[in-house]
């Protein structure tokens, strides 16, 4: 990705309603499913954010293939880091109780790969959570500027992990009352703006909007974990390796 774009999540992430709910919700998914001072590790952790919230859980790791993404971590203060791959860890098999991909396996054209060296490095009983963006008829600009490689349903998410010998345990839908709005506004640009170059939507927002936004996501997190949403404009899944025997 643009090097703009990562030091202009770097100064939004902490407070930009996307990422605050996004990162709710993650906290919520992995209540009651870690050991105490669990070992972590986000795969994708981009700038750092996500790791700052995991901290409170154990001892947390961040994997990029950027290298200033890790610069801007290490200005958070984070040093357990390492440039690499998902699709080629170095890490030990069985290493982590939990592993966090947010928004990450749309970036990789392997996403089989990413899901069995997640799966590898996993412990026996550890904890996968997952999002992906979804519904690949949302195709726009965004994705091109984020460099995604597709979208997803759900059902091709639990095939996904499932192929990579996870237990899926939740596999939904989040971020619902949204979608109408979003669909809209992608026909809109897919139809009159085919030439305008590609540019993410995170932006700066209005602190009551930024509030109202991230109150919205935080009341449908609850609904997303129960699967009582039936459409979304992520894929949120919830997985499992099996314990030995």
């Amino acid at each position: 990705m643009d090097h703009a774009y990562y030091r202009q999540m770097y100064a939004l992430e902490d407070t930009h309603w996307w990422f605050v709910a996004r990162r709710n919700l993650l906290l919520r998914a992995l209540a009651g499913r870690l050991p105490e001072q669990a070992r972590l590790l986000d795969v994708g952790c981009g700038t750092g954010g996500t790791m700052d919230r995991l901290q409170g859980l154990g001892e947390v790791w961040g994997l990029d293939m950027e290298p200033l993404a890790l610069s801007l971590c290490r200005e958070r203060g984070h040093r357990a880091l390492a440039l690499a791959s998902a699709t080629a860890m170095p890490f030990p098999t069985d290493t982590f109780d939990g592993i966090v991909a947010l928004d990450v396996l749309e970036h990789i054209a392997d996403h089989e790969s990413a899901a069995a060296e997640i799966a590898r490095t996993l412990k026996p009983g550890g904890t996968l959570v997952v999002t992906v963006p979804a519904y690949q008829s949302l195709w726009s600009r965004h994705d091109v500027a984020l460099h995604h490689q597709r979208r997803y349903r759900a059902p091709e998410v639990r095939a996904l992990l499932e192929g990579a010998g996870l237990q899926v345990e939740l596999c939904r839908y989040a971020v619902c009352g949204l979608l109408p709005a979003a669909f809209v506004l992608r026909r809109f640009q897919n139809a009159f703006q085919k030439g305008a170059p590609p540019v993410a939507d995170a932006q700066p927002t209005r602190p009551w909007l930024n509030t109202l936004l991230q109150w919205s996501l935080d009341l449908e997190s609850g609904l997303a974990l129960r699967g009582l949403l039936p459409f979304g404009l992520t894929v949120f899944a919830v997985a499992k390796k099996a314990p030995t025997r």
